[in-house]
């Protein structure tokens, strides 16, 4: 079954690193991450900002020349990044905005509504949301108004998944990534998210898994198979995914 990685880090020492929270993570090239995916028939993928790169483009450029036009790009920008620059980002690969509300490195949630609605009506962009579900509450009727949002790692926590499930409902994603990060069963969590709206999870293995207490494994990829079926793991692991980020509307 062919997967599209919903979410991955290129961390190349080529390229400026900044220390958050007195963290730096180790080197992880495109090389490193096409090795560790190769038994995993990647057909695409989306390479996320981390906290520790900052506003920094150029790594994120360089990498999607290299993994290739399968490959997209989820960046970090200031506010007052110009629409020139967005739109040449935009040629360039870059189809997501993200906010980093759990480490810090982006730009502040206060500029979350006004920002996503500026790249959306400019390229079509998304925003992906790293936030503690705990924290989602109120913020609610601010993300519920947003044009199109994501929210990483299954929201991490259980005491705020019910608001996950509601923004859920109202048509938000969430990535079926980092179950070495959360603090509950991913089963019980995919079944549900998948009951309230089968193209809401998209995949992702979070390569190489920076500060996670339990790295990525293929046996992650089993799971959703043995949580959903065969067939409807089949959205979660390319289709769902495919659709949201190269817009694919026949896969």
């Amino acid at each position: 079954m062919k997967l599209f990685d919903a979410h991955l880090h290129i961390i190349d020492p080529r390229f400026p690193l900044q220390s958050n929270q007195g963290y730096l993570p180790d080197y992880f090239t495109c090389q490193d991450y096409l090795q560790h995916a190769e038994d995993l028939n990647v057909a695409g993928g989306a390479i996320v900002s981390g906290s520790f790169q900052g506003f920094d483009q150029s790594y994120l450029i360089d990498s999607l020349q290299k993994l290739g036009r399968q490959f997209v790009g989820v960046t970090q920008l200031p506010v007052e990044t110009s629409d020139e620059e967005i739109i040449r980002l935009d040629k360039l690969g870059i189809r997501g905005l993200r906010f980093n509300i759990r480490r810090g490195g982006s730009e502040d949630l206060s500029q979350v509504e006004r920002f996503a609605q500026r790249v959306h009506a400019l390229a079509g962009w998304h925003v992906e949301l790293y936030i503690d579900s705990r924290q989602l509450p109120p913020l609610r009727s601010m993300i519920e108004k947003l044009p199109a949002v994501s929210i990483d790692h299954l929201g991490l926590s259980k005491a705020g998944f019910p608001t996950l499930l509601s923004l859920v409902d109202k048509g938000g994603k969430v990535k079926a990534t980092g179950f070495g990060r959360i603090d509950f069963d991913p089963r019980e969590a995919i079944k549900e998210i998948h009951a309230i709206n089968p193209e809401a999870l998209m995949f992702g293995t979070d390569l190489p898994s920076t500060r996670a207490k339990r790295p990525f494994s293929p046996s992650d990829v089993d799971l959703i198979i043995e949580a959903l079926g065969e067939k409807q793991a089949e959205q979660v692991l390319y289709k769902n995914a495919a659709k949201w980020y190269l817009k694919e509307e026949h896969v």
